[in-house]
Order: C-alpha cells, then structure tokens, then sequence
C-alpha cells in the first residue's frame, strides 16, 4: 500500500527522523493520534544493524505502519546488508541519512559530509536497491559549509536519481559541519524553500519531500502545492495534537474528532506491557508531555508527567491521573 502511494507521487505527510526523540514508544504514541502519517525512526548506523541488538535496535511494533527505517553509513555493502535486514523485519522504506551533521557522523564520513561525494551516494543507493524490494530513499541538506546549493543538490539528486532512488526527502537548510553545533544547525542556517521548490520543477517525475521548520499544517498544505511531500519535526514532536487533524486535513479521510481519552487508554495499556517487560513508565511518557498544550490543566498533566512518571516502580495509573488533570471541554467548543 505505502509502495504504490510513493511510486504514484501520492502527497505524503511525514514525521522526520530526530535522535532521541522518534524511538518505537514515541512513534506508537503518534501513531495514536495519525493512522495515514509515514513514521521515520532515529537514525541507526549500519554496522549496529549487521552487528547489535537488533531486536533492540530496529524492533517496532506492527501498529506502526507505515513506518521507514533511517540508516546512516557511507559503504554500499554494508548498507545493503543492514537494509536487507530491516527489510527482513517488515520496515516499509529504507531511507539513507545524507544530512546529520553531529560530529559523531562527520567522524563516521556519513550524514551531512556525504553532500561531498554525491557519487558515493549513489552507489549506496544502488547497493540498497539491489538487496531490497521496498523503497529506499535519500534524506539530505541543500549543501554543506561553503557549497553553492544549486551545484550541490543538483549533483546530489542527479546522482542518487540515476541509482533510481525513489523518493528525495530535502531539508532546506545548509548544514555547517565546522562552527556549527548539529543544535544550531537545526535553526541558524536560513531555510531556502524555493531551492527545493526549483529542484521539483526541474524533476516533475520524480518524488521529492520538503522538510526544516515547518511548524502547522497550513503551511505544510502550501509546500504540498509545490511538492509531493512534507516532514513535520519538532513541531510534530512538542505539539503532538496537530496530528490528529492530519488525517482528514492532508488526506481528505473525513473529520474525526480526536478521542483523546482513547488516546491515553492505549497509551496506558502500551506503557503496561512495556513495564512487564523491565521497561519504566517515563520511557513512553516522555513523548507525551505535549499532548496538551493550550488546553486547562496542561501545566499540571505536565507536571505529573514530569515528576510521578519518572519515579521507581511508576505505573500507567500516573498516566492516567496526569489526564484527569486536563479540562478538555475547551477543545470541543473550539471545534
């Protein structure tokens, strides 16, 4: 199903990879909130998938679909194999990360530095497409330090197109790898929006997504105008309601009010089984401490969250008590 959307050009709204945020409890929390929204995990480094824990690792839950693996690395064998291997455990797209700019990648000659050697990308795409028979896609910056970004994301695209990639998720930011942190990399460098939008023009058959600061679904409604996808990040990540209007807003699949006591029921039960399984309260609570905001009761959810949940031994009953707190009746009057 996700396969043919991406391969029609279908218009994709899609919640970015970002470290230490989109792990499997955070991505089942959205996924509670958007059944037709693509999920992307962190970034996970391909020699940890051949040689770690993979169950630990790469592991998701079936209820996560459709839901793409992220994989860093710059060694086409080693990518193919680590994405056989996701593919192996059901992931609906493999996607390389050409855009990180941490140090930890840069010592690692991937993410962002790989805008430096757009052959080489291409070559990891075509060992991936090779080994897989879903999708894999490129995840990149408009350049790196110095670069001229029509230059380089021309080389990039031209590159990662002729290894028929399927779709090229662009971050319309530079990313300066010296002088910069991978914090500041996130706000500093100016967004250049119409670069991507000029890359669309110039490729009208091939699927490319827009992402960098894009915070609500009106503006993500005005990039889908010129291109054929949009990744939400930190927006998605601390205003998680907004999700519940992508669904019928992006998708056209009828208004549905949220029900967010549904929300926290599921929740609650996820964070049961996790706990049985030697797992805290706080590693899926901590995903949700947004849920509510602007809404009465959201500082006190918040801060129950952010206090009981983190305490030994806590159990979904917290989840639940911090959700008694909220007054949700202001939202059903603004609907």
């Amino acid at each position: 199903m996700y396969h043919k959307t991406l391969k029609n050009k279908e218009k994709i709204l899609a919640i970015a990879p970002m470290m230490d945020w989109t792990d499997r409890h955070c991505r089942f929390f959205h996924r509670q909130l958007t059944r037709r929204t693509l999920l992307y995990t962190e970034m996970v480094v391909a020699d940890a998938v051949i040689h770690g824990n993979r169950d630990k690792l790469i592991g998701f839950s079936g209820a996560e679909h459709p839901v793409a693996l992220q994989l860093g690395g710059s060694e086409p064998r080693k990518l193919a194999e680590a994405a056989r291997i996701a593919a192996d455990f059901g992931y609906d797209e493999i996607n390389l990360n050409v855009g990180c700019p941490s140090d930890r990648v840069q010592s690692g000659t991937f993410g962002a530095c790989l805008m430096k050697t757009p052959d080489v990308v291409g070559e990891c795409v075509a060992a991936m497409r090779q080994a897989v028979s879903v999708p894999v896609t490129v995840k990149c910056r408009i350049g790196v330090d110095e670069q001229d970004p029509e230059e380089a994301l021309d080389r990039l695209a031209e590159s990662v197109f002729s290894a028929e990639v399927e779709a090229l998720w662009v971050h319309a930011r530079k990313a300066w790898l010296m002088g910069l942190s991978p914090r500041e990399n996130r706000d500093i460098p100016p967004l250049d929006y119409d670069r991507v939008y000029r890359l669309k023009a110039a490729h009208p058959d091939r699927f490319i997504g827009i992402n960098g600061g894009v915070q609500t679904l009106d503006e993500a409604s005005g990039h889908l105008k010129c291109v054929d996808g949009v990744m939400l990040g930190r927006a998605a990540y601390h205003t998680p309601a907004l999700l519940a209007s992508i669904d019928s807003e992006v998708y056209n699949a009828g208004a549905v009010p949220a029900d967010f006591e549904a929300v926290i029921e599921a929740m609650a039960d996820y964070a049961g089984q996790h706990i049985a399984s030697g797992g805290r309260l706080s590693h899926v609570t901590r995903h949700m401490v947004g849920l509510f905001h602007g809404l009465p009761g959201a500082r006190r959810y918040r801060q129950i969250l952010s206090t009981d949940a983190t305490k030994p031994g806590a159990s979904p009953e917290v989840l639940r008590r911090a959700f008694a707190a909220v007054d949700l009746s202001v939202s059903a009057r603004a609907a």
